[in-house]
């Protein structure tokens, strides 16, 4: 659906030139959900911009079904970018129009007739759950209720791709997890694909089917969202994945138990708490596993789970048991301790 190939961007500022975007790539597949990640400078702001050329990439093609928009006429632009709608982190809803007028006046620019307008206006309403505030103005609604009448907007439209910039990133944690929902719900229900940037990993985690981590305006990391939990190789995607799991375990007994056997950090998929798997090895293999640390969160479509456990006994027995435990799907790493914030990376 959507096609970035070798896509790089340079601004010029007072201090020189600033390379946004390097030679990045990535394909997104019709009807998935696909997050971008990255802190703050990495580019993601600008890659999600140059999707519907509302930034113009210095080199690289933009491909959206199939149709490379660097080519394209400024009409023939203008009408691809029909097919995709795009959602802000600001909202972007005017202060003077009502919810109705928000949606309506885009789509009358498009020559609507006013009962086609009507009806998309009270059909999108209706999916976001605002039927009942369409006389309102914007002052009138929390920040969740603004944003869903931004993606009422953008759905009014009837595109195949739905673009989001940090949608959720000025909303409370409840919030976020409505509107999350809703994106959920568009996806399923409507069959629209959507390709979103944030820095939040709990966004990543509720919605996205894959994730691109980026960092200094490259693609540090791709892949399904399920194997970047399972096994990150970039540190930054370490980070993000950790930022999930807080394993606040003093370094002077990580150290002491590391002297006593092994500490390893275990990462599973499914409804099992992992524990079970713990139980076998005691049994088959003549080690004792403590559970130092635990933590399951949901991905979009099962759990991911980590327990940070400490596995007591010979090198030889704790090796075999770490093969029992890959042979289980229970993906294995040793830890590290980090002196700097205490925590465990």
């Amino acid at each position: 659906m959507i096609e970035l190939t070798g896509i790089s961007k340079t601004f010029t500022a007072k201090q020189g030139s600033i390379y946004a975007l390097k030679d990045v790539s990535l394909s997104v597949k019709q009807g998935e959900i696909y997050g971008v990640i990255g802190y703050s400078g990495a580019g993601k702001s600008t890659l999600i911009r140059c999707v519907n050329l509302l930034e113009t990439p210095d080199k690289g093609s933009v491909k959206v079904k199939n149709v490379d928009l660097t080519k394209l006429s400024t009409g023939k632009l203008r009408e691809a970018r029909s097919n995709i709608g795009m959602i802000f982190q600001g909202f972007n809803l005017l202060k003077t129009a009502t919810v109705y007028d928000n949606i309506a006046l885009p789509l009358k620019l498009t020559g609507l007739s006013k009962q086609m307008v009507k009806e998309r206006v009270e059909k999108y309403l209706n999916i976001v759950g605002l039927s009942e505030k369409q006389n309102a103005y914007p002052a009138e609604l929390s920040g969740g209720q603004k944003q869903r009448v931004a993606i009422a907007r953008a759905l009014s439209h009837e595109p195949e791709v739905l673009l989001s910039d940090e949608a959720t990133s000025a909303l409370d944690p409840d919030t976020t997890e409505a509107i999350l929902d809703l994106l959920l719900k568009i996806n399923k229900e409507l069959g629209i694909t959507i390709l979103l940037i944030t820095h939040e990993m709990n966004v990543i985690q509720r919605i996205c089917d894959r994730v691109a981590v980026m960092e200094n305006g490259e693609v540090i990391e791709e892949g399904k969202t399920k194997d970047v939990f399972t096994s990150p190789k970039h540190s930054t995607t370490k980070r993000f994945v950790n930022s999930l799991f807080s394993h606040d375990i003093p370094d002077e007994l990580l150290t002491n138990l590391n002297e006593s056997g092994h500490v390893a950090t275990l990462s599973f998929f499914g409804e099992s708490s992992g524990e079970p798997a713990l139980a076998l090895i005691s049994k088959k293999f003549d080690i004792y596993p403590n559970i130092l640390s635990g933590s399951i969160t949901r991905l979009k479509d099962e759990s991911f789970g980590q327990l940070l456990v400490h596995l007591k006994g010979d090198q030889a027995e704790i090796e075999k048991a770490v093969q029992f435990l890959k042979e289980q799907n229970v993906h294995v790493e040793g830890v590290k301790i980090s002196g700097e914030n205490k925590r465990v990376s």
